[in-house]
């Protein structure tokens, strides 16, 4: 992120780290998941395929992160165990987030052979490979005993779990309200989006698209939760600001920011052939996010400042960068040239050996977008008479929202 007069407000950002020798155990659940089952008409009491889709999703997420070594799942929740020596985003908590047939994954070590030697023996390495298993029993002493494996990664258990008091369980469970009658600021931003945006093709250093999806996600999003107030988007981040007395999940951090994230990620994919028709989505995106309060209108309006001033300057370097590789230039020479260049020179540069007037590019690139609520009036008939109806309506643009000009054509958001 780039430096700016405005940096300071990352100060207000707290890092809540679940300290080590402590297990981490990331648990999810479906969001109005009565009502989703129903839309998709689920069988009732149990519905095989939907549960099936659940393991897979569990399968996947034991192949993307090798961290988890254990998970167990039943109707809309699974729970994600992560080996005990993990350091898996520093161990950051906000980055992480009945008589049947209980299903459950154990990523395993297994040897792959990786190459072969030049007189054809071939190279193994340890590998996991996640499976799914079923049994009516894992709370028991004697099912972990079983599994070599996850005893090494999460140690021997003292006694069965059965035995322990549940309120003891509940105990451990990290739950970080945010301060009330404060602004609560939720980020959103894409993990290895640049590995996406390689495999995707998408353009350099913009691609229109791309954008215009993430701010199709992020009215998908306001339409959603009615709490959020305003937005501010570039390339693949997303801040959301809550209204200053929001009680959405009681203020409790790891929800709000989950659910923020789940529903951006499910909109993202959902939304992909309406801006990409002719594009396969190879794979889903994914998205870290953490949430942050600010204790004044003030503060707040620099943080967004803030952001925006990262994307000028972000905005203007990528330019300049592509614009030489482009030319034919690699990246490690594009680098070298740009090292210790001023706005003025990547201006110059740009208008001299390209042609581009950086100024006169596209705002959306150039400063981000802004999606946000306005109240609107339309003529209706009734009665044969003419009637003003006024509703609100979400709308995205592409703004200064440094200078003060725009707050006060806009003093509904903060108000």
């Amino acid at each position: 992120m780039a430096n700016s007069k405005y940096e300071y407000v990352k100060s207000f950002e707290v890092e809540d780290e679940v300290m080590p020798p402590n297990l981490i155990v990331v648990r999810i659940d479906g969001r109005d998941f009565r009502r989703f089952s129903e839309v998709h008409e689920f069988e009732k009491p149990n519905d095989e395929k939907a549960l099936n889709l659940m393991n897979q999703c569990a399968m996947a997420v034991l192949e993307e992160y090798p961290d988890i070594v254990f998970s167990y799942g039943y109707s809309d929740e699974y729970s994600f165990v992560l080996k005990k020596t993990s350091k898996f985003y520093q161990r950051r908590s906000r980055m992480l987030k009945n008589k049947t047939e209980m299903n459950f994954s154990i990523n395993n070590l297994v040897e792959h052979v990786v190459k072969y030697n030049e007189d054809g023996t071939p190279v193994k390495r340890l590998r996991r490979k996640p499976s799914i298993f079923h049994s009516e029993n894992i709370a028991g002493r004697s099912f972990w005993n079983e599994h070599a494996s996850l005893l090494k990664e999460l140690r021997g258990f003292s006694e069965d779990c059965f035995k322990l008091n549940p309120d003891y369980i509940r105990s451990f469970l990290f739950e970080s309200k945010m301060m009330p009658s404060i602004w609560i600021v939720i980020r959103i931003d894409g993990c290895h989006f640049h590995r996406f945006s390689d495999i995707h093709e998408f353009n350099k250093p913009n691609d229109k698209q791309a954008l215009d999806l993430m701010n199709l996600c992020a009215v998908a999003v306001l339409e959603e939760f009615q709490d959020i107030i305003f937005s501010y988007g570039v390339s693949d981040e997303y801040s959301f600001v809550l209204k200053k007395d929001s009680q959405l999940y009681q203020r409790r951090a790891s929800e709000i920011v989950s659910v923020i994230l789940s529903f951006f990620s499910s909109m993202y994919v959902m939304k992909w052939k309406d801006v990409f028709p002719k594009k396969e989505l190879k794979y889903p995106p994914s998205f870290d996010g953490r949430a942050v309060c600010y204790p004044s209108a003030e503060i707040l309006r620099d943080y967004l400042a803030w952001r925006q001033v990262d994307c000028h300057i972000n905005n203007q370097y990528n330019t300049c960068f592509w614009s030489i590789v482009k030319s034919g230039k690699s990246k490690s020479e594009a680098q070298s040239y740009l090292k210790g260049t001023q706005a003025r020179e990547k201006n110059e540069l740009l208008l001299k050996e390209f042609g581009i007037d950086y100024n006169t590019l596209p705002p959306m690139f150039r400063q981000g977008s802004s999606v946000f609520r306005v109240k609107t009036e339309t003529s209706i008939r009734e009665n044969g008479a003419s009637v003003r109806k006024a509703q609100t309506e979400i709308i995205t643009e592409y703004c200064n929202i440094i200078e003060q000009s725009f707050w006060e054509s806009h003093p509904s958001i903060l108000d």
